[in-house]
């Protein structure tokens, strides 16, 4: 009998190495620095206790596999597939597959499903928790390990690169790098990162409560994009300005305003919320490694202000939800959290008050707009690297 070809013998060597198993990320939501993350700048996300699993098995013929437990899409493709997108949830994991090949990466025939409970289309990165699941998946199944920093990048690169949108990089990076009990505080131009402890003074006794006005406006896919283009202009005119300035995230309010008249009164609104979010993220550091709530609130109510009044992101609903929460016994701050035009907004209460603030603010918003807002309490948790090891590589 003759010897198998190499080609065979190295798939074969290949699926031995396969791993079936379950991986798992986690959604997030930002306390602090929106629409920050594509411009250089500061974020203060937190891993939360919703989370997408990746189940993977080695795939008997030589195809790759995908489907999930909330759509009915599946997908089936060759390992040499190079088709652009489709449209689809599949996209998600197909990027970063796609990624994981750009490396060089070998990856072995697999089946892999996802499954999960983050809060679909509600500004809680559901994708991000996707890709992040599947990288991971990808990883422990094929035996590769990647830095910490790569595996946030990569997955990054397969939504903006092979999904295209045009997000950041801190959900994929928080949904990898989270630490339970900690937000964590980005440097987005750098990846430089330090865990904050949430548990300590006033904040203690606190509860992050994401309330889902459960409403996305269809403007939001085009005025996101306008936004971008006007934040864009925005920080091209300060770096022709100001050449030592790299990014908005090294920028200042003093440079902005002296370069107002260079670009459009737009341009100079959306400037001046990141600039300023950025000036709300370092003092929300300052406040939370004292335990200040109080402190930690005024900086959420000031966030929601500016989206609402410079970035223009915020909407009556979510308006109507950050306004309504600072009535209520209890409440430090509230703000939007996310994208903008709907999805979620974000409370810091007191534990004690929790369940009462949640009746009184889904009856108002009910009563207001006969809308039911599902309400979640969240929990500080680990990122996928935390809870799945193995899939790093730490250079000694």
């Amino acid at each position: 009998m003759s010897e198998p070809s190499a080609a065979t013998q190295n798939a074969l060597q290949t699926n031995a190495r396969s791993k079936a198993g379950s991986w798992s990320a986690p959604g997030r939501v930002n306390l602090l620095g929106e629409h920050t993350d594509y411009t250089g700048g500061f974020v203060l996300p937190m891993a939360i206790n919703f989370a997408t699993t990746a189940t993977i098995t080695p795939a008997d013929d030589d195809q790759y596999h995908f489907d999930s437990a909330s759509f009915p899409e599946r997908r089936t493709q060759s390992r040499d597939d190079r088709s652009p997108k489709q449209g689809g949830w599949a996209d998600y994991p197909t990027g970063v597959l796609r990624q994981m090949q750009a490396l060089g990466l070998d990856i072995a025939p697999f089946i892999l499903h996802i499954d999960g409970n983050v809060p679909l289309g509600a500004g809680l990165s559901s994708s991000a928790s996707i890709e992040v699941a599947t990288a991971v998946a990808l990883l422990g199944f094929s035996g590769h390990k990647l830095p910490l920093e790569e595996i946030a990048v990569l997955c990054r690169r397969a939504e903006n690169q092979y999904v295209g949108a045009p997000s950041g990089i801190m959900d994929q990076f928080v949904s990898t790098a989270a630490k339970a009990g900690h937000a964590l505080l980005l440097n987005t131009r750098t990846l430089a990162y330090e865990h904050l402890p949430i548990a300590t003074g006033t904040l203690a006794t606190t509860r992050v409560v994401v309330t889902n006005s459960m409403v996305k406006h269809s403007i939001a896919s085009g005025e996101y994009s306008v936004r971008y283009r006007q934040v864009m202009d925005g920080q091209q005119a300060l770096r022709e300005q100001f050449p030592e300035v790299e990014d908005l995230g090294g920028a200042t309010l003093e440079q902005l305003a002296a370069c107002e008249d260079k670009m459009s009164t737009e341009s100079y609104k959306r400037c001046r919320h990141i600039i300023s979010e950025n000036g709300r993220v370092r003092e929300a550091r300052v406040a939370m490694t004292a335990g200040d709530a109080a402190a930690f609130g005024k900086l959420m109510v000031s966030s929601h202000a500016s989206q609402r009044d410079d970035f223009e992101c915020s909407v009556a609903e979510t308006d109507f939800l950050a306004d309504t929460a600072l009535t209520l016994e209890g409440c430090y701050g509230a703000r939007l959290t996310g994208g903008g035009f709907g999805g979620c907004t974000v409370s810091l209460v007191e534990a004690k008050n929790v369940p009462a603030f949640v009746t009184a603010l889904q009856a108002a918003y009910r009563e207001r707009f006969g809308i039911e807002a599902p309400c979640y309490v969240c929990e500080a948790v680990d990122g996928a690297v935390a809870r799945h090891p193995e899939v790093v590589e730490v250079a000694l």
